[in-house]
């Protein structure tokens, strides 16, 4: 039972890929939205459910976007990628930057 937890939270881990560090993204943490980079396949009901799980929280709202890295010099797109924006409900927080 424990592999098969494990082999779920890796599965979760592969879908959410890092955290949006921006002025504008750092600015949207007063308005309690944290801005994440997802696998472009998953859902907002998978997105919440993964934050939910991840870091012990309630989410209110999500917003997602597909964005493309500008083309390069050869001319070939870079893949594209999908950024959520994720609203929690009131005294939820996410530690992005932890205290050291």
């Amino acid at each position: 039972m424990e592999k098969e937890n494990n082999v779920f939270l890796l599965n979760l881990l592969d879908f959410i890929k890092y955290p949006v560090i921006t002025e504008k993204s750092t600015g949207l943490f007063e308005n309690n939205q944290y801005t994440f980079i997802v696998d472009r396949r998953i859902n907002k009901v998978n997105i919440k459910s993964t934050i939910e799980y991840l870091f012990d929280v309630k989410v209110v709202k999500i917003n997602t976007c597909l964005l493309t890295k500008k083309q390069q010099k050869s001319l070939k797109n870079k893949p594209i990628y999908k950024k959520a924006i994720i609203k929690l409900e009131k005294g939820n927080k996410i530690e992005v930057f932890p205290e050291i």
